[in-house]
Parts: C-alpha cells; sequence; structure tokens
C-alpha cells in the first residue's frame, strides 16, 4: 500500500504545473505572506498568481480560489471577440424599407436595423457623431427618391435575441449607465441623461429633468428627495423592460451641486427611430406615421408595452436596403472597452460572440459559444463559471490561474498584437495614478485590466521581460474578494504586490 502511495505522489508532482511544485522566496513573495493573514486581509479572500511564461513561479496565494473578478473579466471578452470576430471586424447598420415607392412617397415603413454596433450615436471620439450619423441615413432615404413615408420609422434590435442583461446581475445596476446592457439596435450608449438638484432642505423634493436623449413615451416618478448635509449621492434609476416606467428612488444631499445622472435607457430602438424621424422631418421628408420599435412578439409598437402592438413586423430579409453604416472596428472598441473599463461595450463584445458563433445572443447561447472559444484556445473552463461579458454579475467565479492561462493562451494566438493594444498602462488614463512611486521603466513594462465592484479588487495582465526574451514575460492575477477596507487602503497594497510582481523580470 506505501508504494502504491509513493507511485501516486510522484505521479501528482510530475503532473502538477511547475509553480505548484515549489513555492518562490523572492521579494513579491515575502510580501504577500506577510500581509495575507494581516489585519487588512483577514476574514477576505485573496487569490494571487504571477508564473513566467517558461513555467518558473514568481508568486503563489491561493491561485485556484474562485473569486469574483469584477471587470478583469473584460479582458475574456475581450481577448474572444478579437479571436473570434477579428480585429477588423465591423458592426454594420442597415437602412431599409418594406412596401414601394411611387412617385417620391414610400407606402410603407423606413426600417433602421441593427447589427448590434455599440458606437451608434454613442458620441465616442472613434464613431460618427450623432448628427453626422443621422444625416448618412437620411442621404439614403433622399437618394432613393424618397420625400414622403406613409407608415413609420422602426428601430429594428432583432439581430439580438433573448434578454438584454443577464438576469444574474442586481436590479440597482440595471437603470445606471454601467448596467445598460447590449442591444441589437443602440442609440447614445444605452443611456439618459438626467439633470438633478437638490431641495433647499432635507426632505424636500429634488428638481428631476431629462436632459438627452428625449424619451416623449417615457413616464418618470420621483420616490427621492433631499438628503442630509454629507450624504452624498444615492440616488438610482429604477426601469424595467415591460412598460414605459421609471422611477427615481434615495437621496440627494443638501449640499451637493447640481449634477447630470447618467441612467439606462432600455428602449433603444424606439429612441433611434424618434431621432431618425425628428431628423428627415426637419429636412421636409414627411412621416405620417411617427416613430416605432418592434416588442419581443414581433409586433411593432408606438409605446415600448407589451400587449399593445399594432401590427407584424417584416422579416429583415424581406427588406428592400437603401444603404449601410459601420462601427468602427472590434480592436477599437475593445481597446476603449479595456481602457475605460466599459461595461456596454464589454457586453455587446459578448453578444456578438454569440450571435456569430452559435447564432444567437441570447445570454446562455452566449456562454456556450464563450466556453467554446476558450476550448479552442486551449483554456479550460472546468473549474469556473462565467456569467456575463463585462464582471458585473456577481456570479461570475474566476480563478488567478485561469486568468494567468487565457493571457498565455492570447499570446500564442495569432491575434496577441491586437489583443496587447487594447491593455492600459500604469501612469496612463485611467491608471494615471497607479505605481506613482516606481520608474517609468518598470511601469512601461506592465499591461493590465483592473476591476472594482463592492468589496472587490482586481488587477490581472502582462509584464513585459526586460531581458526581452519572450520566456520571461510574466503572466499575473491579483483578485480580492470580501474586503472591507476601502480602496484608498487596497489599491497601494495591490500596486505594491504588482510592482514586486514585475521587478522579477
Amino acid at each position: 500500500m506505501k508504494r502504491f502511495l509513493t507511485i501516486a505522489l510522484a505521479i501528482l508532482v510530475v503532473s502538477a504545473p511547475a509553480w505548484a511544485q515549489r513555492k518562490p522566496r523572492n521579494e513579491a513573495q515575502k510580501y504577500l505572506d506577510n500581509i495575507s493573514n494581516g489585519k487588512v486581509f483577514k476574514g477576505s479572500h485573496l487569490g494571487v498568481l504571477a508564473v513566467k511564461a517558461n513555467g518558473d513561479t514568481v508568486a503563489a496565494v491561493n491561485p485556484f480560489k474562485r473569486l469574483m473578478p469584477a471587470s478583469n473579466n473584460k479582458l475574456i471578452s475581450t481577448g474572444l471577440a478579437i479571436n473570434e470576430l477579428g480585429p477588423d471586424f465591423r458592426f454594420e447598420t442597415k437602412i431599409g424599407h418594406s412596401g414601394y415607392v411611387r412617385d417620391g412617397v414610400l407606402y410603407g415603413d423606413l426600417y433602421i436595423v441593427g447589427g448590434g454596433d455599440p458606437t451608434t450615436a454613442s458620441e465616442d471620439s472613434i464613431a460618427d457623431p450623432t448628427d453626422v450619423l443621422l444625416a448618412k441615413w437620411k442621404k439614403f432615404v433622399i437618394d432613393a427618391g424618397i420625400r414622403e413615408i406613409r407608415g413609420m420609422v422602426i428601430g429594428d434590435g432583432r439581430y439580438f435575441d433573448g434578454a438584454y442583461m443577464p438576469d444574474s446581475w442586481q436590479y440597482e445596476d440595471m437603470g445606471t449607465y454601467y448596467g445598460t446592457g447590449g442591444h441589437g439596435l443602440s442609440f447614445f450608449r444605452n443611456s439618459q441623461d438626467i439633470d438633478v438638484a437638490a431641495g433647499a432642505a432635507p426632505g424636500e423634493p429634488i428638481t428631476m429633468t431629462v436632459k438627452y436623449p428625449q424619451a416623449p413615451w417615457m413616464n418618470f416618478y420621483k420616490e427621492c428627495c433631499t438628503g442630509e448635509k454629507g450624504t452624498g449621492d444615492e440616488l438610482y434609476l429604477y426601469v424595467t423592460e415591460f412598460a414605459p416606467i421609471a422611477v427615481m428612488r434615495g437621496t440627494f444631499a443638501v449640499d451637493r451641486k447640481p449634477k447630470t445622472e447618467s441612467c439606462s435607457n432600455l428602449f433603444p430602438e424606439l429612441t433611434c427611430a424618434w431621432y431618425l424621424k425628428e431628423c428627415l422631418e426637419e429636412g421636409g421628408i414627411e412621416v405620417t406615421g411617427g416613430a416605432g420599435d418592434i416588442g419581443a412578439d414581433g409586433q411593432v409598437r408606438n409605446v415600448p408595452q407589451y400587449g399593445k402592438g399594432l401590427y407584424p413586423a417584416v422579416a429583415a430579409e424581406e427588406l428592400t436596403y437603401i444603404g449601410s453604416t459601420f462601427s468602427p472596428t472590434v480592436e477599437q472598441i475593445a481597446r476603449v472597452t479595456n481602457w475605460r473599463s466599459d461595461n456596454y461595450y464589454a457586453e455587446t463584445l459578448y453578444r456578438m460572440i454569440g450571435r456569430k458563433n452559435v447564432g444567437s445572443a441570447d445570454y446562455y447561447a452566449c456562454r456556450k459559444a464563450e466556453y467554446n472559444a476558450l476550448a479552442k484556445l486551449g483554456v479550460s473552463t472546468s473549474e469556473v463559471q462565467i456569467r456575463d461579458g463585462s464582471g458585473l454579475s456577481r456570479e461570475d467565479y474566476l480563478t488567478p490561474e485561469f486568468f494567468c492561462n487565457f493571457l498565455r493562451a492570447m499570446k500564442g494566438s495569432k491575434n496577441y498584437d491586437a489583443y496587447y493594444r487594447t491593455i492600459g498602462w500604469p501612469g496612463h488614463g485611467m491608471y494615471e495614478y497607479r505605481l506613482a512611486k516606481e520608474p517609468e521603466a518598470l511601469k512601461a513594462r506592465i499591461r493590465y485590466k483592473s476591476g472594482s465592484i463592492g468589496g472587490v479588487l482586481s488587477y490581472s495582465g502582462y509584464v513585459m521581460p526586460s531581458s526581452g526574451k519572450s520566456e520571461d514575460t510574466i503572466f499575473f492575477s491579483v483578485i480580492v474578494n470580501n474586503c472591507l477596507a476601502g480602496y484608498d487602503v487596497l489599491r497601494p497594497i495591490v500596486d505594491k504586490i504588482v510592482a514586486l510582481i514585475a521587478a522579477q523580470n
């Protein structure tokens, strides 16, 4: 029996990865050993793995522990989007119509057929400004000889089927700008700006005014009031896709200056149609039927409320198309996603992978497509769980080992250079103040993505070798969960972990 046990242990040691066979004794590991059981991380979960491309371990603490990664998840969705769609892929939006055109009159509806483009009217620098985009669409109409539309302008988002967001997101997140989800046809990042101002004293009503985009079909209600001095901004907009109703709840401190709240718009298809209708009418093209969108039942509707469809929508393949516009490249979108930590862009990329690879953008299909894509890269998902593309889900459970395996696989992929260009580094952009005391030469060798959500802080990425030897590249992941310390306490600690890891090559 003893002989068999010895053989089994020998097999385990041989088959285990190098970092699991021996524990390093460098400064990074010493620091981790010192802090992992200290006051800050007492009762918390800390997982760390840093390993070189040649298999040497740099640092390891709980590398197999499943943890919420927050926005580190975007490293996966952007990498897979670049691999599966291609870095030069562009989303297409088509303008078409039903019916027929006679003597300058369209006897039918004008359709804006979305293809998942998240940059439509986003006002991002990588995309056409809204007025330029609408002018292009109007020109398609004019060039088709249409001077009057005896029908509706319809926003068609059917390209993405299924729910707009996963059911594992928290309800309060769904009304925020960072919880908008990706639609088949979007407008202004599927968000809406609302100006708010406190009343004269605690308990008094706040002032709330819709700024942009306008949504005349929406009914806004206030269940909020002015808060006590020092209580900050605790306003949340609660919305539902089932009716044109939004409720602002919470408090806005009496000592807060007026501000613009960026909230969720769950009817971007109708919003897009409405703004194109306005653009056409300002250009002298009458639209007799107004603006509409398409409900989940396939019915055209002019008010976003189920059960009140006007008539069946025409299938996309049966329309007559008169023009198309295209998004920036996936690489450009992925770069904004990672640099700005953009949930909305990440979810759209995630859903597009599902639409392309398994024919559906439903979240269950997207998970299948993502796991298949990871398998193609040789990355196992048997010990992890992924529920969305952005990391907003509280049901994403990933390990430091998984991130290192993924980053290693991406480095070996044909699209690695494009992927690498999408990842930020300390001292620049949103990481301007990270590793502030470290030498520029060290910071320049780090490429990483941060993630943060209540009680969570994570950083994963690459450390490029000072030696210039590819085998010295470090893949690393640092994930903290369930920590009560503020980010002002946590970030300097994680900065030091990353700096000590980077100093090892």
